[in-house]
C-alpha cells in the first residue's frame, strides 16, 4: 500500500527512531517497503537497513535529490516522505489507512501532512519558536512529512533534485485546497 522514503545523513539514532515508529505499520500491512537513502560514505545506514529489512540507496547530492531518488525506486502506489528523526504517534496507521481510502473513494487527488508536535525533551530555542510562527503564518513545513499518491506526486512534478527549496515548492504546488492536515502528530527527535 505504502512506500516510506527517508533521506539520512549517516546518523544511526535518528534513522532508528523513525524506523521504530514504522514497525507497527509494517506489521499491519500498511507499510510495504521502507527506503533509506543515505548521502554519506560511511556504512552505518546500510547496516541499519540490512538489520531492519529496509531497502538501501546510496547517493550524492542534496536532501531533495535523495527524496527524488527514493520516490523513483519506490514500488507502492502511495508514498510517504519522512525526515530521519521524525517519529509518528501511535494513531498514524488507522488515520493513514482511512485517508488513503477516502482519497480513493472521492476521486479527488489530495496529500496528507502530519500535525507537528514539538519534542517534549529539549528546551525550546529561538529557532523552534520562529518555526512555530512560520507554521502558523505559512502553513506546514517540510519536516511534517508528506503522504501522497504516486500519480499525484508525478503530476505535480515531484521533488526537483536541483532546485533550491524543492520540498517547500512541492508543498506550495499542492496548495491549501489539495492537502489535508492529519490528526496524527509527528515529533522530530535527535536533530
Amino acid at each position: 500500500m505504502l512506500s516510506v522514503i527517508i533521506p539520512t545523513d549517516g546518523v544511526e539514532q535518528t534513522a532508528v527512531a523513525t524506523l521504530s515508529a514504522l514497525v507497527p505499520g509494517a506489521a499491519s500491512g500498511v507499510v510495504r517497503e521502507v527506503l533509506l537513502v543515505d548521502r554519506t560514505d560511511n556504512d552505518v545506514i546500510e547496516r541499519v537497513a540490512d538489520i531492519a529489512g529496509c531497502r538501501f540507496l546510496r547517493m550524492q547530492g542534496s536532501p531533495t535529490a535523495a527524496l527524488a531518488a527514493g520516490a523513483a525506486q519506490a514500488r507502492s502506489p502511495w508514498l510517504m516522505f519522512l525526515k530521519a528523526g521524525a517519529v509518528l504517534d501511535a494513531g498514524w496507521i488507522d488515520e493513514t489507512t482511512q485517508f488513503i481510502q477516502g482519497v480513493a473513494a472521492s476521486g479527488r487527488p489530495r496529500a496528507g501532512i502530519f500535525r507537528y508536535a514539538p519534542s517534549p525533551y529539549p528546551e525550546s530555542s529561538l529557532r523552534d519558536r520562529l518555526k512555530a510562527i512560520a507554521r502558523l503564518v505559512a502553513g506546514p513545513l517540510t519536516d511534517q512529512g508528506l503522504l501522497i499518491a504516486r500519480d499525484h506526486y508525478v503530476r505535480l512534478g515531484g521533488y526537483a533534485p536541483n532546485i533550491r527549496r524543492a520540498e517547500a515548492k512541492l508543498l506550495r504546488r499542492l496548495g491549501r485546497s489539495s492537502r489535508t492536515l492529519l490528526r496524527s502528530r509527528i515529533v522530530m527527535v535527535g536533530v
